[in-house]
């Protein structure tokens, strides 16, 4: 019962109900996410914040 479950259970999700349009919706979340996280305390912050 790890981050995988959750993964594999969306995968399953997606191939059964054929959501694939909600794929890159997820893949642009999660590298939004790690934009976010990876440059909080690096000197780009402030950079990468006026995007928004």
């Amino acid at each position: 019962m790890g981050k995988m479950s959750f993964f594999k259970e969306l995968w399953d999700f997606l191939k059964t109900r054929k959501k694939w349009w909600l794929l890159p919706i997820i893949i642009m979340l999660i590298l939004l996410g790690l934009l976010i996280v990876f440059t909080e305390g690096s000197a780009l912050a402030p950079f990468i914040y006026t995007l928004f």
